[in-house]
């Protein structure tokens, strides 16, 4: 790929944590969207009590893959199980390296026999094309990058995710009937007008609903038919800062570290991969700091998706994963911050907020855990932290403090006083959304 690389930059910043290392860093949200349409507490609101309306199609990375090899590739390159693997239906993809630390997760769709969509941040998409070009697989790769690396030409797919406890009533009234059956993460075919696209029984945030995927010459006509058909269900238009916030309710964790920095068998990777990439630009920050990017590698088991694992076939990272499945020390939780903390820390009125920062999570032994996401949630009345956490610590109800600052990086100890204060904080299951965690996945 074109110069620099990955590794060009870790070489000239001298490690891959003073490449990432940013303080304060704006955090990502969705491009191409309002930030607020209803205001994002309402948006926020909506997918609990009524229904939404999210517009997908312009912030993911969708990587086309197609060719006799397909399934051969990704059966090598993830964990996934792929003799059920239906086609229409989606799965978390799980790529892993060979030590067992995850490359960063994706969705995957089975979209014809030897055809597959795989969306989401491109460094899982980068994992597979590298291998699928390096191990001589005849197979084929198309990538529609975000709206913001576009260039101004429209996405090649709608997505518009529609959730809510109202969201069946809300369908219903659009295609004339209830939809054809479909499992979770499946999807079923659908026409409106004519139009042909796809249903995936699918959300962000726990609650009931579809995602409705198309070509892009139906976007326009099938949102506003959404829109309109929405007005009498009270429909709200969710914006990026509402939209952003989701994944903390859902449990999902967005930005774990691509585990590819430093083991010496993943040379050639860094060369191939560009500097101005996710791998090479994603910043990290926080009142955690290492010097050591080995510090912030999760396990496929640590983020949830133990479960989704297949030992089955061969793949990268098997055996490093067949042997931690049953010593796995540290679980997700979600964070419970204290209000009247998060008041006094923060100031009376915070407002929205949101941070991917790693930010220390203390017991009075020491170091428990790190937050991954962290964000206000007005249906919660606080701030709640997607976090990673020791599994003695990880029990609901547990009492914990959230170091709050941001670590200078380079120069200064990492276990330097520097002062911050703590935020109170309750261990709470991760879904926190209780129809997450409880029932969307079984119908």
């Amino acid at each position: 790929m074109a110069a620099p690389s990955l590794q060009d930059g870790i070489d000239k910043a001298g490690s891959p944590v003073n490449l990432l290392w940013r303080v304060n860093p704006e955090p990502w949200n969705p491009e191409n969207i309002e930030p607020e349409y209803a205001g994002w507490r309402a948006e926020q609101a909506a997918w609990h009590s009524g229904v939404s309306i999210s517009d997908l199609s312009h912030h993911m990375f969708d990587t086309f893959i197609a060719g006799p090899d397909a399934t051969a590739l990704l059966t090598a390159v993830s964990a996934n199980n792929y003799e059920s693997f239906a086609i229409g239906q989606a799965k978390q993809f799980i790529p892993v390296t060979s030590r067992g630390s995850i490359v960063t997760d994706g969705i995957l769709e089975r979209t014809a026999e030897q055809g597959y969509t795989l969306s989401g941040i491109p460094a899982a998409q980068n994992w597979v094309k590298y291998h699928g070009e390096q191990g001589g697989y005849d197979v084929s790769f198309s990538t529609d990058p975000s709206s913001a690396f576009r260039g101004g030409a429209d996405p090649r797919l709608f997505r518009y995710q529609v959730q809510g406890p109202l969201a069946r009533d809300l369908v219903e009234s659009v295609f004339g009937g209830p939809l054809p059956p479909a499992k979770f993460f499946h999807s079923v075919p659908v026409v409106l007008d004519g139009m042909q696209f796809r249903a995936l029984r699918h959300n962000m945030a726990g609650q009931d609903g579809y995602e409705f995927i198309g070509p892009w010459r139906f976007a326009a006509a099938v949102k506003d038919t959404l829109l309109r058909a929405g007005e009498k269900f009270g429909l709200v238009h969710v914006g990026a800062l509402a939209y952003a916030s989701a994944s903390v309710e859902s449990g999902w964790i967005p930005s774990p570290v691509p585990a590819i920095y430093t083991d010496p068998d993943l040379a050639g990777y860094r060369a191939w991969l560009p500097l101005f990439g996710i791998e090479g630009q994603r910043p990290l920050d926080g009142s955690f700091f290492s010097p050591h990017i080995e510090d912030y590698y999760c396990t496929p088991y640590e983020l949830g998706y133990g479960r989704s694992i297949s030992f089955n076939h061969d793949f990268i990272g098997r055996d490093a994963l067949l042997a931690a499945r049953d010593s796995v020390t540290r679980t997700k939780v979600t964070l419970v911050f204290d209000p009247s903390d998060v008041r006094a820390v923060l100031g009376e009125d915070v407002g929205y907020y949101l941070t991917y920062a790693r930010h220390r999570v203390e017991v009075p032994a020491g170091l428990a855990g790190l937050t991954y996401q962290t964000a206000t949630i007005d249906p919660a009345g606080t701030i709640l932290a997607l976090t990673i956490i020791d599994r003695q610590f990880a029990e609901p109800g547990t009492e914990v403090s959230v170091v709050w600052g941001e670590h200078p990086g380079a120069g200064t100890s990492p276990d330097a006083d520097l002062g911050f204060p703590r935020i109170r904080a309750t261990v709470a299951p991760a879904p926190y959304d209780a129809h997450a965690r409880t029932q969307y996945r079984r119908s």
